[in-house]
């Protein structure tokens, strides 16, 4: 992946250099951001992309010959372009593609005022079709050719879900098996639905590696229910089968199922853990339902932080514009730029980008001004400048394909290095445009502080709330579930898991926001314990659903439930518990005082507390979390 980035990073500067196409930094910008592992994904994205654009640019065409000859009317379609691309994605599952249309779009507008008038609208509009499709189309092309198929990744994501399952059966260590859960299963089931559009696979094999996405995650949720009494015999068994189904399926080979393993399985989850592993083994007949995801978020036009978020995002924006417009010192105009990539829905998520683009920012800057003092005199030739593009793009790369957490300063490093270095058509050694490029981040970056710290500001705890009601919702639906929608549950449990997890790392994040928003410690802490009791119930919430109805002896099954958690529950009753959860826990104040009387730090809320063991008592934990709410401030 890290040299894959590079090296078409490489080719993206080569073309716009030769072909005279401006601003390549940003066209790099685009494929360090888009480029995922996946190729098909990556062609969808250039395809996307290229369409989205080339629309947006012919409407902007024709909105700019109305405004060409009156300042303030173009600066005001800059601000509605602006506005209506990002609450676009805001909105839509475009996601960041809308903030980065805007970009295009804003910035094109921006250069029609330093062109002659008789030619701006079309030279500006030109150049910002190009800045977009150029690298797009590399990008396709570089798919097609060096691209990892869905497949490959596939068959590689299912391998590792097996060998996970084979040690946590072996050893009772279930962290990686936990990360994996919170993974979800949403990008499986992408993989699987790109294999059967563009046929990466054989139609019998690609049926087969989508019932394994849903197999294989069911076999988790039953290994993560497993009650610790189970018999190490059993478990050694099911391990030994799990490998064996990792092996067959690197291997493409059929295998033949331990029918013992089902038979000798005497709990719900570990009937369930048997069934899931067995299925692997059975010759797929049809494609797994895939879950339907609409384009539109369903609040798109009910929740205003949306049309709050594309309001902030344009303000900064038009600012940064304003300002190095009217000092007329357009080399800082990456000021505005920073502005679209660094902005996000909350305030903390938003300072902790802001930190990455900074570091960023002062790391990629040193490497770019080095290049130019050292290296760039040197280079004579456009194969010389797509080496050193290569080498300064490699370790950026390396660090945007790791972890989340410091993903976006590893494409903050790409773009800062690259604005240093690509500054015209040709290899240059001015100081001044690196200097002016440096000080626009810069300013972008205290711009968007200020607007997103002052104007609704969102704290991450709204946005915890919200993701935990999410998960309830999706908790709810699962309990709805028909004894025969097993598939569907396992979805439900996936969005669920990753519901957790998003909530999890937006709580993790608290730290970056001004202490006027930042919960204390002791909410902080009532939050994760929330988070934890919701991720310990999924399992068997999904156990309970997997079970009903496929125990023939009804004394039995009642009382394997009874272990999970719910026998005498009525999943009805659970559903209408969890959909109350959904709406109680945005309702929920949080409060951003200490606790009176007790250290800030969240020790008095596990005094005393005991494992859960019920369906039933998790969700009595929650209830009463979430009660004391904005309560241990007061």
């Amino acid at each position: 992946m890290t040299w894959r980035i590079a090296l078409l990073c490489a080719l993206v500067a080569a073309v716009a250099m030769l072909y005279k196409i401006p601003e390549p930094a940003i066209g790099c910008y685009l494929v360090i951001y888009l480029m995922k592992p996946n190729a098909a994904v990556n062609i969808a994205l250039a395809i996307g992309a290229t369409i989205l654009v080339t629309i947006v640019v012919a409407v902007v065409l024709v909105l700019v010959q109305w405004t060409i000859d009156i300042p303030a009317l173009r600066l005001a379609t800059m601000a509605l372009a602006a506005f209506l691309l990002v609450f676009l994605g805001s909105v839509s599952r475009l996601g960041p593609l809308g903030s980065d249309m805007a970009l295009v779009v804003t910035f094109a507008l921006s250069l029609t005022s330093d062109v002659p008038v008789g030619e701006a609208a079309t030279r500006g509009l030109l150049y910002a079709w190009q800045m977009v499709t150029m690298p797009m189309a590399l990008m396709l092309v570089f798919n097609l050719v060096l691209g990892w198929t869905p497949d490959r990744l596939l068959r590689s994501s299912l391998r590792e879900r097996l060998e996970t399952a084979a040690d946590a059966l072996r050893s009772d260590n279930t962290l990686a098996m936990r990360r994996l859960l919170r993974e979800g299963n949403g990008e499986q089931q992408q993989m699987a639905m790109l294999v059967r559009l563009f046929h990466y696979a054989p139609a019998a094999a690609g049926m087969g590696l989508s019932q394994a996405v849903d197999s294989s995650y069911r076999l988790l949720l039953a290994i993560a229910a497993l009650p610790q009494a189970l018999a190490p015999e059993w478990r050694a068994r099911l391990a030994a089968e799990c490998q064996r189904a990792a092996e067959a399926l690197s291997h493409q080979a059929p295998r033949e199922a331990d029918r013992a393993v089902l038979t000798e399985a005497t709990d719900p989850a570990a009937r369930e853990a048997a069934r899931a592993v067995g299925a692997l083994a059975a010759p797929a007949k049809t494609w797994a339902p895939m879950p339907q995801e609409p384009f539109f978020a369903a609040d798109a036009l009910s929740n205003p932080d949306h049309q709050r978020f594309a309001l902030k995002t344009a303000a900064a924006a038009m600012a940064c514009y304003l300002i190095y417009t009217g000092i007329d010192w357009q080399g800082i105009h990456t000021a505005m730029i920073t502005c679209f990539v660094a902005a996000l829905g909350t305030t903390a998520e938003t300072v902790h980008k802001l930190a990455l683009r900074i570091v960023g920012c002062l790391i990629g800057a040193a490497m770019g001004i080095a290049a130019i003092l050292f290296v760039i005199p040197q280079i004579t030739s456009v194969g010389g400048l797509m080496v050193l593009v290569f080498l300064g793009i490699l370790p950026a790369a390396w660090v945007s394909s790791g972890s989340e957490r410091i993903s976006y300063g590893g494409v903050q490093i790409g773009l800062a290095f690259l604005l240093t270095i690509l500054q015209g058509f040709e290899p240059s050694i001015d100081m001044d445009s690196a200097r002016d490029r440096i000080i626009g981040i810069l300013l972008g970056n205290v711009m968007v502080y200020l607007v997103f710290t002052q104007i609704w500001p969102v704290s991450v705890t709204h946005g915890v709330k919200l993701r935990l009601a999410s998960a309830f919702a999706a908790l709810a639906q699962l309990a709805r579930r028909a004894p025969d929608e097993t598939s569907a549950a396992a979805s439900d449990a996936s969005e669920a898991e990753s519901e957790i997890a998003a909530a999890a790392n937006s709580l993790a994040l608290a730290l970056f926001e001004p202490r006027r928003l930042r919960p204390s410690d002791a909410e902080a802490e009532r939050l994760r314990m929330v988070l934890a009791e919701a991720e310990a119930l999924t399992p068997k919430l999904f156990i309970l659903h997997a079970s009903a109805g496929k125990d023939s002896d009804p004394e039995s099954a009642e009382a394997g439930l009874a272990a999970v958690g719910s026998a005498p529950e009525d999943r009805a009753l659970l559903a209408e518990r969890f959909t109350r959860l959904s709406h109680a826990v945005v309702d929920r104040p949080v409060s951003d005082g200490r606790p009176r009387g007790q250290k800030n730090d969240g020790e008095h809320l596990r005094r005393d507390m005991q494992p859960c063991n019920t369906v039933s008592e998790h969700i009595d934990r929650i209830e009463d979390l979430l009660a004391g709410l904005g309560r241990d401030g007061a």
